[in-house]
């Protein structure tokens, strides 16, 4: 980037000023006392933030990009209350508001099908197809981010239509029941049911049954993890591929990324044990592979399908790194891509649509999934 003044070289984030405009606050999901009404956010791309220095991303050593920067400078500025003393709702409306600003969107018909089956006797389901595409298209089966707690079809909305477009397929995104109203595994059995479904009755809409992945971001990409393995032992689905976006893998908090990023990296080490203990409150359960990937062993991952690990500066990073590292053990072919400079949920937030990072994340995830579904 050419040398500029800072006034030219600022951008507003539309999503993160939404957020702030209706009195919610970034830091760790958290919630503001007051409304910022007159306060749009600036994720400075250049020249000095509030204060005179960047806020380091945990660790001081991480060099974030001048947008994803920005917002880190913004998140610290609040001084918001722990997720954990706000009311499940207002905590959904966090995440809720900081995306439903207006941004830009592929355009995809979408239909609606619920189908029978699973812990709670149906699952919901939201189906995107390129616009105007005809004929049978592969399927990409869907599992959103959002700590089991927050997240839907709304707050992903952007990023499906993206892998939609890209790997020109039809994506099943499943709306599976969230934490704490269903605890673990009513989320990955529903995932199962709905990928199973799929693979016996994807014709019905419009999905060649034999070309089929599955793909998840954040707590979505740990359940991805679980249902490839679900697939495995159970049978009635075959995936190409298994695409893990900055995925959990374990609930294990004393890793070096949990101490590195603790703080200031928009998903912090307390949201986390949070979101667990609204998911799998029970010490056991979080033993079990199905909860915590990297518990399996190598025969339970051997045969899995080839994987596309993403990784960032956040508190996964090291347990995302630690289960390519397995899988690659047990036989499975693992592409990973690193993007440090941004931090989680990067390609989800539509704050940091525009990041560097979250452009070719999009595009080479795309990118696999084309190759895998169509090769």
């Amino acid at each position: 980037m050419q040398a500029s003044s800072g006034r030219q070289r600022r951008r507003i984030v539309l999503g993160v000023a939404t957020a702030l405009a209706t009195g919610v606050a970034l830091t760790g999901y958290s919630a503001l006392p007051q409304a910022k009404a007159n306060l749009p956010f600036q994720a400075i791309a250049g020249g000095d933030p509030a204060g005179g220095k960047d806020v380091p991303c945990g660790d001081p050593a991480v060099k974030l990009d001048r947008i994803t920067q920005g917002f880190v400078n913004e998140l610290a500025a609040q001084n918001p209350p722990p997720l954990s003393t706000l009311s499940t709702k207002a905590a959904r409306d966090v995440l809720n508001k900081l995306q439903a600003g207006p941004v830009e969107k592929l355009p995809a018909d979408v239909t609606q099908k619920t189908i029978k089956g699973g812990p709670t006797g149906e699952v919901s389901l939201t189906i995107l197809r390129p616009k105007g595409a005809t004929g049978t298209l592969p399927g990409l089966v869907y599992i959103h981010g959002g700590g089991w707690v927050l997240g839907n079809e709304m707050t992903h909305d952007r990023l499906v239509r993206q892998l939609a477009d890209g790997a020109n397929a039809a994506v099943v995104f499943v709306n599976y029941t969230p934490s704490p109203e269903a605890r673990y595994p009513v989320a990955i059995e529903q995932a199962y049911v709905a990928s199973k479904w799929v693979a016996e009755h994807g014709q019905e809409i419009g999905i060649d049954r034999t070309r089929l992945a599955v793909a998840g971001d954040s707590v979505g990409g740990d359940m991805t993890a679980a249902v490839t393995m679900m697939a495995k032992e159970r049978g009635g689905v075959k995936f190409r591929e298994q695409v893990l976006l900055y995925p959990v893998t374990d609930a294990n908090f004393n890793t070096a990324s949990y101490q590195r990023f603790a703080e200031n990296c928009w998903l912090t080490k307390a949201n986390m044990k949070y979101f667990w203990d609204q998911y799998a409150p029970s010490a056991a359960d979080r033993e079990q592979p199905l909860a915590s990937p990297n518990r399996a062993t190598t025969q339970q991952l051997r045969g899995l399908p080839p994987a596309l690990v993403v990784t960032d500066s956040d508190v996964l990073r090291d347990g995302a790194l630690a289960y390519a590292a397995k899988l690659r053990a047990a036989g499975v072919p693992v592409e990973h891509l690193d993007y440090p400079e941004t931090v989680h949920d990067f390609m989800m937030l539509n704050a940091l649509r525009d990041t560097p990072s979250a452009k070719d994340a999009v595009a080479r995830t795309s990118a696999a999934l084309r190759k895998a579904l169509h090769g």
